[in-house]
């Protein structure tokens, strides 16, 4: 097969990775990539949020199968131009990806489906959302209503932190997304995330994972991407997980397909749980990032298959094979992000690291440039280990992190604190 994967960070570095290791594949082209990615595969400019650029490319280049990373060509509809130019695609259409696109569409369709989430408000200007939070006290949760890539959200321990939020928001600083502001209540709990195929009819566990949201040790300072991540999550029981699938899953699925946008692709489900109950923090409509990458490290080459599945309609046939393994990424960032960082610095001993299914480093913010890999982004690498429990596999993390020579970045060293206390 012919496989083109639209994104450039390490999420599609770790999906290419994997993919590459299932002998279907034949030729892989990832649009438009990273330096890391160029090493294992072949990347293109392509304009991946043009519908129309995707197919031309696809028709040209005799591709079989598309792989959509990142939320916004979903958003843009890509995937949907692609199945209608008769394009096997993997992801949902941009109405069903409206569960990730909007805060407000998804809080819509969990009251109508009965799914347990926070209590909510939806706002269009700054002076009522403010009196809302004077009103309700914090801690107070304040997100936009659209694609933030990630940094839409403040959880906001206090007022204040609230109001500045507001007001972040209602001035532009999330463009578009933050032209309506959805408040929710604080939910307290221990997060994970939970990750279910869906080809319209079917859906398919394949994994969890826990993510670090915090940029610095000790759960500290601003929201950012992920600082890190590890998989399984053994805060989600296989009790919990059926009871997700049973009570927020399976219903907002019913939902979507009774308003004629069924669900097809990766449903990334983050879970709040407490007493022993899970309630649904959001929805995205693509792998997470860094989750991706512990996912596709325990998968290996059958994620090509599962993928398949999901989109040729057979999930009903298909199966999940885990090994009794465990996974840790630990991301390396450029000093500042998340807020502002200078980019251009170059990142030298990565030639020496070794590359096997047990040990990877995915690139996300790189490019070459002059024969060096150099940092372009906010979250540069995810240093990737497996191991038979998640000590080894943190272990064999930090152990590649700290042989990386680069001043100018930072990384959390306390990933998987959790699970390992």
């Amino acid at each position: 097969m012919n496989i083109l994967i639209l994104g450039s960070g390490g999420r599609e570095h770790s999906l290419a990775w994997a993919v590459l290791q299932n002998p279907k594949c034949d030729r892989l082209i990832v649009a438009p990539g990273n330096a890391g990615i160029a090493q294992i595969a072949d990347c293109s400019s392509l304009d991946v949020e043009n519908p129309a650029a995707v197919c031309e490319f696809a028709a040209e280049n005799s591709i079989d199968f598309v792989i959509v990373g990142p939320e916004a060509p979903l958003a843009a509809g890509v995937v949907d131009m692609l199945r209608d130019a008769g394009f096997l695609a993997f992801g949902p259409t941009r109405d069903a990806a409206q569960l990730e696109a909007s805060k407000t569409f998804t809080k819509e369709v969990c009251d109508a489906a009965g799914a347990p989430t926070a209590a909510w408000a939806r706002f269009t200007d700054a002076a009522t959302a403010r009196a809302y939070i004077r009103e309700r006290g914090a801690p107070i949760v304040v997100k936009a209503d659209g694609l933030a890539a990630g940094k839409g959200v403040t959880v906001a321990m206090d007022v204040d932190a609230a109001l500045a939020a507001i007001d972040d928001m209602f001035s532009g600083a999330f463009g578009a997304a933050g032209a309506e502001v959805v408040i929710e209540e604080f939910m307290g709990g221990e997060e994970a995330s939970f990750f279910v195929l869906c080809d319209g009819e079917t859906c398919l566990p394949i994994g969890t994972a826990q993510d670090h949201k915090r940029a610095f040790d000790g759960d500290a300072g601003p929201n950012t991407g992920g600082m890190g991540a590890y998989s399984p999550a053994p805060i989600l029981t296989q009790a919990l997980q059926d009871k997700a699938m049973a009570e927020i899953i399976e219903p907002t699925m019913a939902e979507m397909a009774r308003r004629g946008a069924p669900y097809t692709g990766v449903l990334y489900a983050g879970l709040m749980i407490a007493d022993g109950q899970p309630r649904l923090v959001e929805y995205n409509a693509r792998f997470g990032d860094p989750e991706c990458q512990v996912l596709m490290m325990r998968l290996g080459g059958q994620a090509l298959d599962l993928m398949l599945a999901c989109a040729e309609g057979r999930l009903s046939d298909a199966q999940v094979n885990w090994a009794d393994d465990h996974a840790m990424t630990v991301v390396m960032a450029a000093r500042g992000y998340p807020g502002a960082y200078d980019k251009g610095s170059v990142i030298k001993g990565l030639g020496e690291l070794p590359e096997t299914s047990s040990e990877m480093v995915f690139h996300a913010g790189t490019t070459a440039k002059d024969g060096a890999i150099t940092a372009t982004g906010g979250r540069v690498l995810n240093v990737t280990a497996r191991g038979p429990d998640l000590q080894s596999a943190r272990d064999l993390a930090y152990s590649m992190a700290d042989r990386i020579d680069w001043p100018e970045g930072f990384f959390r060293k306390d990933i998987g604190w959790r699970a390992l206390e």
